[in-house]
């Protein structure tokens, strides 16, 4: 007889509840969240290989999906977001009720958002890739914050020099003379030297990780704008792009799909859904921003969606553009390719007639 069980993970102790086929609870309990103790759920109640568990999506969630994979059980990670709207009594939580949801939906089969776990080298590019990410941020802000200290005190902003040593020391040398500022802006600068130092140790980490994927790795840089980084990300967030049945699905697992209000004769379309990986929408929006250059082969769409509906739609355009072409080259394995993008190339030069215009100064003091 088929068991099904379900798991509400934490960091010390999992709770589980077992049902049979016919709903009928054949265990119920806790074990710790370690190889060990799952090892004990498995052998105390003798759970063939291939038992189906189900897990909300969580901190622990591919942890312990991977040691229940290698204990030879079938861990399947349901939407945390899911598991809520479904559950009987969302009101009344428990760790018990979680499991037990969780089983019951199992059993019933009425779980449809199925969490992809990666694997684990995959797992360590994303987790190193979020580092990276963190210390930018960290930078960022350190600018911002002597920015904000600049204008507050009538100094004069350096834009963007700070993103360099030698920036730093200009912006030092003219502070000298207020003692308090020079040693705030020194405090934020060693905050940010030591941010820059780690982004460094970072990137020289993501050179071993991308050896496996120097191939993939290679071909999305093809497409104009798409740089290490952001095929770094693209590869970490699609992991397998066969789980994606078509481009649309990548996009909207992006969340770079416009919400639709559908009911009756009205059909009205939102803004992006922003339901997905932040970091591959993101890092997409940035390499669309390089469309805006009259050189990028995108630059004919960006241009006119920017006229018709401004510079943030477009870009936010662009970048699903971007997502669907490099789901198609990684799903394909080909090249980017120009003559896909219902556009052509040459040198084209534009003529504009106006009706007015401006008085040269000899024809004005004629």
């Amino acid at each position: 007889m088929a068991r099904y069980v379900g798991l509400d993970a934490h960091s010390k102790r999992c709770v589980f509840v077992i049902q049979d086929e016919h709903g009928k609870i054949a265990g119920e309990g806790s074990v710790p969240t370690t190889s060990e103790g799952l090892l004990i759920l498995r052998e105390r109640y003798e759970l063939p290989p291939g038992t189906r568990v189900a897990l909300e999506s969580g901190t622990m969630a591919f942890f312990v999906a991977r040691r229940l994979a290698q204990l030879g059980l079938d861990p399947r990670v349901v939407d945390a977001h899911e598991v809520r709207s479904k559950a009987l009594r969302p009101n009344q939580k428990s760790d018990r009720r979680d499991a037990l949801e969780l089983c019951e939906g199992l059993r019933r089969g009425s779980y449809r958002s199925v969490v992809h776990v990666p694997p684990e080298p995959i797992e360590r590019l994303r987790e190193t890739l979020g580092r990276r990410r963190h210390f930018v941020r960290l930078k960022t802000m350190q600018v911002n914050a002597v920015k904000r200290l600049l204008r507050a005190t009538g100094q004069q902003v350096l834009g963007r020099s700070l993103r360099t040593d030698a920036g730093w020391d200009k912006l030092l040398a003219a502070v000298a003379i207020e003692p308090s500022l020079h040693a705030f802006c020194l405090a934020h600068r060693a905050v940010w030297r030591c941010a820059h130092e780690q982004i460094i140790t970072l990137e020289n980490s993501l050179d071993g990780q991308q050896a496996p994927l120097q191939g993939e790795l290679d071909r999305l840089q093809t497409v104009p704008g798409v740089g290490r980084i952001v095929a770094l990300t693209v590869l970490a967030v699609f992991s397998d792009v066969r789980r994606f049945p078509t481009a649309k699905h990548a996009a909207s697992y992006a969340g770079l799909v416009a919400s639709t209000y559908d009911s009756g004769e009205r059909v009205q379309h939102g803004r992006i859904t922003r339901r997905g990986s932040s970091e591959l929408r993101s890092m997409l929006c940035e390499a669309a921003h390089h469309a805006s250059n009259p050189n990028n082969p995108l630059n004919p769409y960006f241009s006119s969606l920017c006229v018709r509906r401004g510079y943030k739609m477009a870009v936010v355009a662009v970048a699903h553009r971007l997502c669907r072409i490099l789901y198609a080259m990684l799903r394909h394995g080909t090249d980017f390719d120009l003559g896909k993008l219902a556009i052509e190339q040459g040198h084209f030069e534009h003529t504009s007639v106006r009706r007015y215009r401006r008085k040269s100064s000899a024809a004005m003091s004629a």
